[in-house]
């Protein structure tokens, strides 16, 4: 039995508040619990999959002094440190849409690797990747590419752009809103595992502690 409840109406709807300082209050009441919630659930999950400690980060949002954020997450990495250099699964919400997604973001300096992991392993990687996943090259976007019209010359541009100074690419699941707030916990968390589970074998093709790479 996992600690999450499921998520309501009212945390979709604190990306609708105005104001940095009101959308925080109402993120912070609403959402973030949710989000400390999974944390606590995948963190421990993540960490019997791998076989090492992952660590739960919630997004705090602590820089923003004017604009108030579009969507917020919970990341999970091996690194209790921070998860932004790393690979890193994340749980969280848009106002339109939940989502659970791996990848990694511009910070990570294991982008170029990946990339070519990606490209050595494309045939085997779209096999395993179900029509029903996305593909999304930016993190602050709210949109994706559906896995269904990703192919391998897809892949490969995707991987390309990776590379590129601000690239950025992850791979999971959306889930609208209207069909989170329907899920019970459990079934929310179900779908969260089964997606994280068939991507398992795309974080090992970004995993740094085992390809080696320095992260510094």
């Amino acid at each position: 039995m996992t600690k999450f409840v499921g998520f309501s109406e009212q945390d979709f709807d604190v990306f609708s508040v105005p104001g940095l300082d009101g959308r925080m209050a109402s993120l912070k009441a609403h959402l973030r619990p949710k989000l400390q919630q999974l944390g606590e659930d995948f963190s421990e999950r993540l960490s019997e999959w791998m076989g090492r400690p992952v660590y739960a980060h919630v997004a705090k949002h602590a820089r923003r002094t004017v604009n108030p954020p579009s969507d917020s997450w919970v990341a999970f990495c091996t690194d209790k440190r921070g998860y932004k250099k790393h690979p890193h699964f994340q749980i969280g919400a848009w106002k339109t849409h939940a989502f659970a997604l791996f990848g990694l973001i511009y910070e990570s300096p294991a982008r170029s690797i990946f990339a070519a992991n990606l490209k050595a392993n494309a045939a085997e990687l779209l096999s395993i990747v179900p029509d029903d996943f996305v593909w999304v090259p930016n993190h602050m976007d709210p949109n994706a590419l559906s896995a269904e019209e990703v192919d391998a010359e897809k892949l490969f541009a995707l991987a390309d752009g990776l590379q590129k100074r601000q690239g950025e690419l992850l791979i999971g699941i959306t889930i609208s809103r209207e069909q989170a707030v329907e899920m019970t916990g459990d079934e929310f968390v179900s779908k969260v595992s089964d997606c994280f589970h068939t991507l398992l074998p795309v974080f090992e093709l970004a995993d740094t502690e085992v390809l080696g790479v320095k992260l510094s």
